[in-house]
């Protein structure tokens, strides 16, 4: 059997846990098949039973496009470009919207049946308006012609799978959720400080941690609107980067500066650190804060389990599938509104009840051993990449069956 997958991100270029996914997973697969990596990149590296190839995604073609619409575009080129070269995959799978069309071309000019991993929907992500433009109405197009042509689609979570069916024309049959998984030998509790000593992080303080992408669906504004509400001598970490546009990431600034002005231990490291540093982060953090308004699963809240760090995060999505309330982490409730379904009603209601949480468990070191253990277990338990690809080669089977 060999498989093909389409993706944006790959290695060197991953800035999100899409890429992670599809990393690990593409290692995995490749100790029990032959896989191919179509990326988005300059990459171009042949390993036993893997090879990886990169499609340039800055076509100059579209240099002088409407400056929301660029991304879009070249987008689509590169998903055609994907599929020049002769596809002899018995089963080709795709990973978020970027690689969608590429899918949908390679299924209908090559006949080879399509799985879609679902690591996020258009339909429930309405800000990427403020980054798309119009656009957001192309990207919405295409994954919505993907998900409903595909022959099998993996959600992440069961809430996924639900949002699948709401907003989707698909046969229920056709979906398999597996869970996102972590590399257990990597994900582990170091001693190693010199990331916190290169960002002069006090370590005989404790420090509550956030690691993401500064986006409306990360939450990241209200947890920085939450700083004000969180104990003085609780040190706050934001591993925070690659904002979505110039207004958000201003926005970060304006609240991160207002943060700044009744306390000084507010450390905000703007560029995406490696894995190893990361880890570091993690291993000594005292809490790790997930203030997610939309998170189909939330593949960070298991790496910081994995390195045996209590959570705090937002009951939403999948997150309530990998965080159990009151072993392994608290679980703050997001009121919504109707109207505006990622916005929580009271926003400042909300930044509080994070600080309490994050409070709550800094004040109480048991309660912290006590999650922390419990953590690195679930995860052991159910989030084990080498489990998640054997499940993932049984649906490719089935599928070849079919």
């Amino acid at each position: 059997m060999k498989v093909l997958f389409f993706t944006r991100e790959f290695p060197p270029y991953v800035y999100g846990g899409a890429g992670v996914h599809v990393e690990y997973l593409a290692g995995e697969l490749s100790k029990l098949l032959e896989m191919e990596v179509r990326a988005f990149g300059d990459q171009d590296i042949s390993e036993e039973n893997l090879t990886i190839k990169g499609f340039p995604f800055d076509n100059p073609t579209f240099n002088d496009a409407n400056a929301k619409l660029k991304a879009v575009f070249k987008t689509l080129s590169t998903g055609l470009s994907m599929n020049v070269d002769v596809i002899d995959a018995d089963v080709v799978h795709c990973h978020t919207w970027y690689s969608h069309f590429a899918g949908v071309l390679a299924k209908l000019c090559y006949g080879t049946p399509l799985v879609v991993t679902t690591h996020s929907l258009e339909p429930l992500r309405p800000w990427k308006r403020e980054q798309l433009g119009r656009g957001y109405d192309a990207s919405s197009w295409v994954e919505k012609m993907a998900i409903e042509m595909a022959d099998c689609l993996i959600a992440v979570s069961k809430e996924t799978k639900d949002d699948i069916l709401k907003h989707f024309n698909v046969d229920e049959s056709k979906i398999e959720v597996v869970y996102n998984g972590i590399d257990l030998k990597e994900y582990v509790v170091v001693k190693e400080t010199s990331v916190l000593d290169t960002y002069n992080i006090d370590k005989a303080k404790p420090y509550v941690l956030f690691v993401g992408r500064i986006t409306r669906q990360k939450g990241i504004i209200h947890l920085v609107n939450a700083i004000k509400y969180i104990d003085k001598n609780t040190q706050i970490v934001l591993c925070a980067g690659a904002p979505d546009t110039p207004e958000i990431a201003k926005e970060m600034e304006d609240a991160v500066a207002e943060a700044s002005k009744s306390r000084d231990n507010i450390f905000w490291i703007d560029t995406m650190l490696d894995k190893k540093d990361v880890i570091q982060l993690y291993s000594h953090a005292d809490v790790f804060c997930c203030p997610s308004i939309y998170e189909p699963f939330g593949i960070i809240n298991i790496e910081a389990m994995a390195c045996e760090t209590a959570v705090v995060a937002s009951a939403v999505g999948g997150i309530k599938e990998v965080v159990v309330e009151g072993e392994t982490g608290l679980l703050i409730n997001l009121e919504q509104q109707k109207s505006a379904p990622f916005e929580p009603v009271d926003p400042d209601k909300f930044s509080q009840d994070l600080a309490k949480g994050v409070n709550e468990l800094i004040s109480n070191k048991e309660l912290r051993r006590y999650m922390s253990r419990n953590g690195r277990k679930r995860v052991e338990d159910f989030f084990d990449w080498e489990a998640i690809a054997k499940q993932t080669k049984s649906i490719y089977k089935s599928l070849i069956k079919k």
